[in-house]
Parts: structure tokens; C-alpha cells; sequence
């Protein structure tokens, strides 16, 4: 068996989402990396819905962002339409969603990774893992050449063991056109790594030439102002915005659906990997939802110089007959012709709760896994995993601390805590809701929130740096010119005082009005005083700087409570446990709660009281006996 020449810092397994998040930054870093895939013509492909963001994936997209990756700046290039979602709610749970155009995606992607300086790329599929003494030390490639490394990262998405079904026909596959990873999935169960099966699905692609847009509804994108994903981003960026458009299904599509069920894999057993409940098959809404006669179906296109139309919200893996019948049955689709039918997929997944805060395996050092392979689902979340894995990967190839976030720091810390601690029984999806300190974790304020500590793991470029640096500097010196002009009162006009809803009862700063529920930053402008009076001036920050000082304006005291809450709780939720500690030993402990800490194994207490099943009363009687294990090991 040959072996490659060179060995390697990080060594990453697959070219998805994950992939190309964790081998472009531990090449950044610094770390000598190679990135293994069976084809390269393929990384970059977005296999499921033409689009990036939506309700808390968007929040870890600036994170991926703000940390130095690649996502959103790939997106600002290959957006063909961009839209603010809940924006007429608050800050925390707004959000941005972008159709993209699939061959930009791409294509930026590729011009992205192939020019990344210290990044190697070998195609070929990765068989096995090399092990010595329970370490791993690199992977066996299937042309059976060894590579070396210090560390890998798996990020095999729905290649492992892929299955896919189209009616009652089944096949390999990791995705269309792609082959399963068999071998890999076999190595993997031999070593140890605990497995269980999940299901995904993609719904038929259309051709638009035959869609009757007239029966559908428009959905344009926002164009004042146009929205951006990365910090460094510009609409000038953005190609032609496109609109989407919307239709429904009705009851005869009901009908059908039903009349098909047994044509259907997951109603026949042949499926036993359990589904994301976030976005369920088409006939698995039926199922569900009975008494509903209408689902919405959004017809979103693949891009600017194609036909190719993807319907989002009918998924499905029923026979191709039965998915034309009840297409047809849809008010615009009537004429439509089906270019690829829908399919669902089955694939081998790993418990995420054996995996350390690092995304590195409990069972094998030096393997980190990173997306769908822990359990989640989606473009995001994949993203966000591999961002975190290769920054890891390369810590550890260094012998450093690891990166660990918490879940007061950032959605990527809230999604990895709740992997570890909670595991999985059905696909992970990032919602908003999932995050105690939101109103803190905003799309907004990625950056600030880490920017900084990416540059102190070099993560960071200077030319991000600089840009960051240089808004920080904005925003200082408008909060504070803000708060140095007083305004008295009965020196505004007429206009003015409406806009505040009434006089001034004493003198105020423009900061301390900016407060009020009334006003935001733009209507600071529109403040004008009584003739002869002194000019106010006006707002100096461009409208997406001025709406994020305007949040963090009005939000202080809020901001400022959650951070003194978690300050008080921060020293005994960061607790170190040992990863030796003996819970046997700990009278008072349920049998459940300590079969459960066995089992995960939570490095601090913070990790252990997310734990479902661990009671506040259970770590209160941990802290004591860490407590005094700590004494003892003192004497």
C-alpha cells in the first residue's frame, strides 16, 4: 500500500457545506490541509433548496461569517433574491433568507477554495481511518494510497451508507448522480462510533417554461435597502433580484396523495430512519395534518439562466405517476413537466452525545464530525459545524485549548451544547426559539460578538479585521456625539415634538431620545428645531450601521440585565468536571440522571445541566462533591 509523501495538519473527509467551511479555515489558520473528495466538479453543490438563511439559520451564517468563513460571502455573490423575514417583529428573531443562484453558488465557491494558500485537494473517497494505539493518524483512501495526518475531520453528509427511494424502488446513493460511502460507514461501526439511521427528501424539479405564473402569487424580495449576508458585503454585489412566486395545493392534490400512500417508502415500511419534523415530505403533511384542505407551495428558481424551477413544501418520494397526478393538480402547474421526480434518502448518522464540546469523538482521538453525519439538517447548520470542527482540528493538531462557545455567546454554541448534551431523535434544525439569550445572540451583532476572538485564533484575515475595526470606530464615535447634544425643551418645532409625542418636559441628549419607543435612529434627522435655534445635526452612520446602534440602543438595559445573569451564573456553569469523575461515587444522584452523565459525559456543569433529565437539584449535589474531590486532590 502506498503512502502520500507529506503528512498533514488537519485532513478534511467530504466537500458539502462542511466541508468547505472546516479545510478553507484550517488552511487560514495555518495548518498544512487537505481536503478529500470523489469529485471536485461536485463541492460546492447546494443538492436540496436553492437557497441560504431563514429563521436562526441566518444567525449562524454571520456567525460562519464573522469568524472568517466562507458562506455568506459566497451568497452576496450568487443571491438572486433577498428578503428580511419577521421584520415588522423584534430585532432578536429577525432574520435574512436568500434564493441563490445554484452555478454562481458554485462557481464562487470553487474561485473561493482552489486559491486558499496551504490547502491541498485529493479526489478520490475515503475508505478508512488509520488507527494507532485508539488515536487516529489519517485516512486510507479507495485507490488505497495512506494519508497521514494529525487530525480529520468527517463530514461525509448523506454519503454514509446513503440509500435512496423513488415509490418502491430503491438504490445507492449519497445524493442524485453520486455514490454511497460504504466502506468508510462499515470502518465506522467497527470502531465503535454509535450509529442510527435519519431520512431526508427533495421534492420533483419543474420546468418553468410550462408553469402558469398567472394562477400564482408574487413574491418579490426587499429592495430598500437590499439586505447582505457577510459584514463586508454590498448589494452592488448581488446579481439580478428575480421574484418567486406561490401556489397551493387543494384536495383533489390531497386526494391523490392518499389514493398513492402505498406507493409511498415511508408508508410501507421500507424507510426506517425518522424525517425532519420542520420540513416534513408532502405526503407526510397529509398524514399529519388531515383536517388541513390547503398547503402553501413556494416556486422558487434554480437560477438566472435556467428553466429550472424548485417547488418547496412538496417534497416526496411517492412513484413518479403519482407525483405528475397530484402536481398537475396545482393551480398553475396544471401543464407542468416534471424534469427529475423527487426522492427521499436514508443515511447512517453518529450520536452527537459522543462527541466532546469540540465536535472531537469521545472513542477516537483526533476524528472531529462535523454536519449532517451528527444528526442535523440543513446547509447551515453544516456550515456552522465545520467552521467550528476545522478551528478545532487545528488546536488540537497544535496541542492548544480548544475553541468552546457557550450559549451566551453565539447560536453555533447554543446548536453544539444542544448536540452533545441532548443528542438527536430526528434531524436538528436551528430555530430562534432554541436560544436563551437571543435578544443578545442577534444577526446584527455576529461580528461583535466574535470577530475578535476569531482573530486571536487566526481564523481572521487583516482585510476583515480592518473593516471591523474601522465600524467599531463608527459606531463609538456616533453613540458618544450622540450623547454629547442636549436638547432643551420648547426648542423643537411643531413637526418635532408630534414625532416625539410631545414637548420635552427637560433637557435630553439625543441618545437618551433615541430611546423612546417612538424613535429610531433615521427619525433623529427629521428632529428640527424652532427657527433661529441652533442646527441639531444630523446622523452620520449609513441605515445598516444606524439600525444596529439603534438595537443596541434601545435594547441596553435588557442587554445589560442578561449580561449581569449570566456573569452571576457563568463561574458555576463553566465548573470543570473530570473526564475520569466517578458519578457512582455521588450519593443522592437518580439512577436515570447518573446513567446519563456516564453516558455523555459533560466537561462542565453548564453542559451537564442541559442535559434532558438533570435537575438543578442534581447539580447542586454534583458542585459538592466536585467540590470536594478538588479539596482532596489539594492535600
Amino acid at each position: 500500500m502506498n503512502t502520500y509523501p507529506e503528512t498533514f495538519d488537519v485532513t478534511v473527509i467530504g466537500g458539502g457545506n462542511a466541508g468547505l467551511e472546516a479545510a478553507p479555515i484550517a488552511a487560514k489558520m495555518g495548518a498544512k490541509t487537505l481536503l478529500v473528495t470523489h469529485s471536485f466538479e461536485r463541492f460546492g453543490e447546494q443538492s436540496c433548496n436553492p437557497s441560504i438563511g431563514g429563521i436562526g439559520k441566518s444567525h449562524l451564517v454571520k456567525e460562519i461569517d464573522a469568524l472568517g468563513g466562507l458562506m455568506a460571502v459566497v451568497t452576496d455573490h450568487a443571491g438572486i433574491q433577498f428578503r428580511i423575514l419577521n421584520a415588522s417583529k423584534g430585532a432578536a428573531v429577525q432574520a435574512t433568507r436568500a434564493q441563490i443562484d445554484r452555478k454562481i453558488y458554485k462557481n464562487h465557491m470553487h474561485r473561493q477554495v482552489w486559491h486558499i494558500p496551504g490547502l491541498m485537494h485529493f479526489q478520490a473517497a475515503a475508505d478508512s481511518l488509520l488507527i494507532e494505539g485508539g488515536k487516529v493518524t489519517g485516512v486510507v483512501l479507495d485507490n488505497g494510497i495512506k494519508v497521514r495526518s494529525k487530525t480529520v475531520i468527517l463530514t461525509a453528509g448523506t454519503f454514509l451508507n446513503g440509500k435512496m427511494f423513488v415509490g418502491l424502488k430503491s438504490f445507492p446513493g449519497g445524493r442524485i448522480n453520486d455514490p454511497p460511502s460504504t466502506a468508510l460507514a462499515e470502518c465506522l461501526a467497527q470502531l465503535g462510533l454509535p450509529r442510527a439511521r435519519l431520512k431526508t427528501g427533495t421534492p420533483a424539479r419543474l420546468d418553468g417554461r410550462t408553469i402558469d405564473f398567472n394562477k400564482c402569487k408574487i413574491q418579490l424580495g426587499d429592495t430598500n435597502p437590499v439586505p447582505v449576508f457577510s459584514y463586508m458585503g454590498s448589494p452592488s454585489q448581488h446579481p439580478m433580484q428575480v421574484p418567486c412566486w406561490i401556489t397551493h395545493t387543494n384536495e383533489k392534490t390531497h386526494d391523490i396523495i392518499r389514493a398513492g400512500l402505498g406507493t409511498s417508502p415511508l408508508f410501507t415500511g421500507k424507510i426506517e430512519g425518522i424525517g425532519p419534523r420542520y420540513c416534513p415530505s408532502i405526503e407526510d403533511k397529509i398524514h399529519r395534518f388531515a383536517d388541513k384542505t390547503s398547503h402553501h407551495v413556494f416556486l422558487e428558481p434554480e437560477g438566472l439562466d435556467t428553466t429550472v424551477f424548485y417547488p418547496n413544501g412538496i417534497s416526496t418520494s411517492l412513484d413518479c405517476e403519482v407525483q405528475m397526478d397530484f402536481i398537475r393538480t396545482i393551480p398553475g402547474l396544471e401543464n407542468v413537466r416534471i424534469l427529475r421526480p423527487g426522492y427521499a434518502i436514508e443515511y447512517d448518522f453518529y450520536d452527537p452525545t459522543a462527541l466532546k464540546a469540540s465536535l472531537e469523538s469521545k472513542i477516537l482521538e483526533n476524528l472531529f464530525l462535523a454536519g449532517q453525519v451528527n444528526g442535523t439538517t440543513g446547509y447551515e447548520e453544516a456550515a456552522a459545524q465545520g467552521i467550528y470542527a476545522g478551528i478545532n482540528a487545528v488546536l488540537k493538531s497544535r496541542d492548544q485549548e480548544p475553541f468552546i462557545l457557550g450559549r451566551d455567546q453565539a447560536y453555533l454554541g447554543v446548536m453544539i451544547d444542544d448536540l452533545i448534551t441532548k443528542g438527536v431523535n430526528e434531524p436538528y434544525r436551528m430555530f430562534t426559539s432554541r436560544a436563551e439569550f437571543r435578544l443578545s445572540l442577534r444577526e446584527d451583532n455576529a461580528d461583535l460578538r466574535l470577530t475578535e476572538i476569531g482573530r486571536k485564533l487566526g481564523s481572521v484575515d487583516d482585510r476583515r479585521w480592518g473593516y471591523y475595526c474601522q465600524k467599531c470606530d463608527k459606531l463609538e464615535a456616533e453613540e458618544e456625539r450622540l450623547k454629547s447634544i442636549w436638547v432643551n425643551p420648547g426648542v423643537l418645532n411643531e413637526t418635532s415634538k408630534r414625532m416625539l409625542g410631545g414637548d420635552l418636559q427637560k433637557e435630553a441628549t439625543l441618545y437618551a431620545l433615541l430611546k423612546r419607543p417612538q424613535m429610531d435612529y433615521e427619525k433623529l434627522r427629521h428632529l428640527k428645531p424652532v427657527a433661529g435655534a441652533p442646527f441639531l445635526q444630523e446622523p452620520t452612520l449609513d441605515p445598516s450601521l444606524g439600525k444596529l446602534l439603534n438595537t443596541r440602543v434601545k435594547y441596553a438595559g435588557y442587554i445589560n440585565r442578561q449580561k449581569e445573569e449570566v456573569k452571576r451564573d457563568k463561574d458555576r456553569l463553566h465548573t470543570k468536571i473530570p473526564e475520569n469523575f466517578n458519578y457512582d461515587e455521588v450519593k443522592g444522584l437518580s439512577f436515570e440522571i447518573c446513567q446519563k452523565l456516564k453516558k455523555i459525559r459533560p466537561q462542565t456543569i453548564g453542559q451537564a445541566l442541559s442535559i434532558s433529565g438533570v435537575t438543578p437539584a442534581a447539580v447542586s449535589i454534583l458542585l459538592v462533591y466536585l467540590k470536594r474531590a478538588e479539596s482532596m486532590a489539594k492535600k
